[in-house]
């Protein structure tokens, strides 16, 4: 295969879903174990578990959580602390006692603003490290200029976007993709249309599907799911 035939990896994930940000940490440990990594392009897809959530200045994880699910508030902390031991396996330090929980929807539209200048992979990396880690209110205008900012982009191009409805239709151009094709949680990754893999799994699964795709050279059309887990991953009713 030459390397201008890019190996295209199709990830869809929302900044509020921790495994996400897991499933980033775990594909890059595979890429980096990647004979032709300089081969592959990574996309970012939009996914919303939650399209309609209207936070609150006194919402906090564990009670979010306890509520959603009728439990109480310990087991709701218990499920947060696995997940923090998870993440700690993957080299990342959540911190959901200082999360700030929002809509994703803004992020999402200045995302594909930074997809259009090749950098979205890198405000992906913000954006989950400010909710997940800093703390910060990834639905506040001026917290999204900030990380916008921070990556390269104009200032006058992402608040025309904050300020308008621009890439609206980019969003759910997305979501709808996701559906067409069984997206029930994300992260969910698609290997140049043909293989996908289904939550954070182990780094060597994705380098597993990664040779697999590129020893075969021709991509089909059609998704084939490889793995599906319940674990390690998030859909419209949480995570598990």
């Amino acid at each position: 295969m030459k390397i201008e035939n890019k190996l295209k990896v199709q990830i869809w994930s929302d900044i509020m879903c921790p495994f996400c940000y897991i499933g980033k940490r775990r594909i890059e440990e595979a890429l980096q174990n990647f004979e032709h990594k300089e081969a592959v392009e990574i996309e970012w897809k939009s996914f919303q578990l939650d399209a309609n959530f209207i936070a609150s200045p006194e919402d906090n994880m564990v009670e979010h959580l306890a509520e959603k699910y009728r439990k109480d508030n310990d087991w709701a902390q218990n499920i947060l602390d696995k997940m923090t031991q998870n993440a700690k396996t993957a080299g990342l330090d959540f911190h959901f006692e200082k999360a700030v929980l929002a809509n994703s929807w803004n992020a999402h539209r200045l995302l594909h603003l930074a997809k259009k200048h090749n950098l979205a992979n890198n405000l992906e990396e913000l954006l989950f490290k400010a909710y997940l880690t800093d703390g910060k209110n990834v639905n506040d205008l001026d917290t999204l200029k900030e990380l916008g900012l921070e990556v390269g982009l104009e200032a006058e191009s992402i608040e025309q976007v904050l300020h308008s409805n621009a890439y609206a239709n980019e969003v759910k151009q997305d979501i709808k993709e996701a559906n067409s094709i069984g997206v029930q949680g994300v992260p969910f990754f698609v290997f140049d249309t043909k293989y996908a893999i289904s939550g954070a799994q182990p780094a060597a699964a994705f380098l597993q599907t990664l040779e697999k795709v590129w020893e075969e050279g021709k991509f089909d059309s059609n998704v084939t799911l490889l793995n599906t887990i319940t674990e390690n991953s998030c859909d419209i009713n949480g995570c598990d």
